[in-house]
């Protein structure tokens, strides 16, 4: 039976936000600081200076990407800047629906989502902070979600399944986490060609780019500083909030050794999880996010696949909660000026950090009560044979 088509509502609504974007980013003269990151990155390779000796822009960022990444940042040195930053706001903007429907994909709503659902949704997804910032800030990450979730969704017999997976990891290595829980479900022949892709771009950045190779692998990717201050608000991580919380700029083991628990406990939580069913994909994505030592608020993409969950597993209250907390942006309106992020007092302490406060409360929730209680319908693509700083302005708030 042939899908309707968008209604005149669902389609008013998807200009309307697109239209109000559009203009936003006009008015503000927004820099999108990470695209000039990756251009500069490209500018390195090719007239073959200091990779990781640079920064950019008022913020003095660095390039914090494995040499591999660089690599693929060469094409970004093609066009003129404002060439390049309206490309990557259209690219940005049009992965919003793909994320959607490989969202739909993983958690079996695809069969479910007509032309006006996806049109309606993507309305709403451009103003769910994660993506906003993503969007404004010109950053990688929807194209790195997007990346993942076409792998994992493929069917299990797909020819070089995982291998997408394993270049994700090498453009950023936050995806490697994905491999070791693809290990432990079992999924052996995937996680195997992802970890041999990975190798592979380490190999290839190796060859391109051999004194930057050495450099990062050995030095710069053990400088956590270098990708910004764990404490600020931006920080969205397990480290961002316990810093928070304790007033301590480097919280030490107050950190490693919860973050080391939250490892341990997200992976067997997601082992638990049956291989066919999407919940384990999302354990394992917010398990990453609490541990990473810096998980910036746009890292928080995932906020649109673990809604689609939540949405096929029937908890309609849940998500509209959910979405509502991801909408509401509070951490930006506390005082975050200087250091006063260390100093916010107790009661400010969850606004200051919703994101890992959610999904701290979510991982036993996602293991127990939407796999046992809820009937997620299953996508066929997870059925697995095995198995049967202060960065740019405060993130628009500090300059």
């Amino acid at each position: 039976m042939k899908s309707p088509p968008a209604t005149p509502l669902s389609l008013t609504a998807l200009v309307t936000s697109l239209a109000a974007l559009a203009t936003l980013c006009a008015l503000q003269h927004i820099p999108m600081a990470d695209t000039l990151v990756y251009r500069a990155e490209g500018e390195a390779v090719v007239q073959g200076t200091d990779l990781y000796g640079f920064t950019v822009t008022q913020w003095e960022l660095p390039a914090t990407y494995p040499p591999f990444a660089a690599l693929l940042f060469v094409p970004t040195t093609w066009l003129p800047l404002p060439a390049l930053k309206l490309a990557f706001l259209i690219g940005n903007t049009a992965l919003v629906p793909l994320l959607l429907h490989l969202s739909a994909r993983l958690t079996g709503l695809r069969a479910r989502i007509r032309p006006h659902h996806l049109c309606a949704a993507t309305a709403l997804a451009l103003w769910l902070e994660p993506v906003f910032q993503t969007i404004v800030f010109g950053q990688i990450n929807l194209a790195l979600v997007c990346l993942i979730l076409w792998d994992l969704t493929r069917p299990a017999n797909a020819v070089g399944k995982g291998l997408a997976l394993g270049v994700a990891a090498g453009i950023k290595l936050t995806p490697a986490f994905f491999i070791a829980y693809l290990f432990l479900a079992g999924r052996v022949r995937e996680a195997t060609t992802a970890l041999a892709a990975f190798a592979g771009t380490v190999l290839l950045g190796a060859l391109a780019l051999p004194a930057a190779t050495v450099d990062f692998w050995t030095r710069r990717v053990f400088e956590t500083g270098r990708v910004g201050k764990a404490w600020i608000v931006d920080n969205q991580s397990l480290q961002g909030l316990i810093a928070r919380a304790l007033h301590e700029a480097e919280p030490g083991p107050a950190w490693a050794l919860p973050a080391a628990l939250t490892a341990a406990t997200g992976l067997w939580l997601a082992r638990r999880a049956p291989a066919h069913r999407p919940d384990g994909v999302l354990l394992a994505a917010l398990t990453t996010l609490l541990i990473c030592p810096i998980s910036w608020s746009h890292h928080w993409v995932w906020c649109v696949p673990l809604l689609a969950l939540l949405i096929a597993g029937g908890r309609p209250r849940l998500a509209a909660a959910v979405a509502a907390l991801f909408l509401a942006r509070t951490f930006w309106l506390l005082p975050h000026q200087g250091d006063l992020d260390l100093r916010l007092p107790w009661w400010q302490q969850p606004l200051a950090s919703p994101y890992p406060l959610l999904a701290l409360a979510l991982l036993p929730l996602l293991s127990t009560y939407m796999s046992t209680r809820t009937e997620v319908p299953t996508p066929r693509a997870e059925v697995d044979s095995s198995h049967g700083r202060s960065r740019v302005p405060r993130r628009l708030g500090r300059p």
